[in-house]
């Protein structure tokens, strides 16, 4: 029987990539006057409890309360605003694509000729 490959293939810029752009995220919605202030809570709440990670006695790992709080923070935002923050952040420019087809042609009359010469 053939073995599987088992090579992990990144997406576009990995974990970190990912992790940078929702920690951009996340202070992009802090600072948007759109949300809630009672919902900017949350992140401020995981935040100390990455200081004092001690607040909360029990075996509960503090990357699961961490991870939780941001992701509940994002999806409690509203979803326009996140999109928003999203977009700005990929750089997304709403458009279309333009064909080649679409170019206009370029006639001989178009053309100017010159000379560069540097000081």
């Amino acid at each position: 029987m053939p073995q599987k490959d088992k090579r992990i293939t990144p997406t576009d810029g990995g974990i970190f990539r990912d992790l940078a752009n929702q920690i951009k995220l996340i202070t992009r919605l802090m600072s948007d006057p759109r949300v809630s202030p009672l919902l900017k809570l949350l992140p401020m709440g995981t935040l100390i409890y990455l200081v004092f990670p001690d607040i909360v006695p029990g075996p509960i790992d503090d990357a699961v309360v961490i991870g939780l709080g941001t992701y509940f923070f994002v999806e409690l935002c509203p979803p326009d605003v996140v999109q928003e923050h999203r977009d700005a952040l990929q750089r997304v420019v709403p458009g279309k694509w333009k064909e080649p087809d679409d170019t206009p042609e370029i006639k001989e009359e178009d053309i100017i000729d010159g000379e560069y010469r540097e000081k």
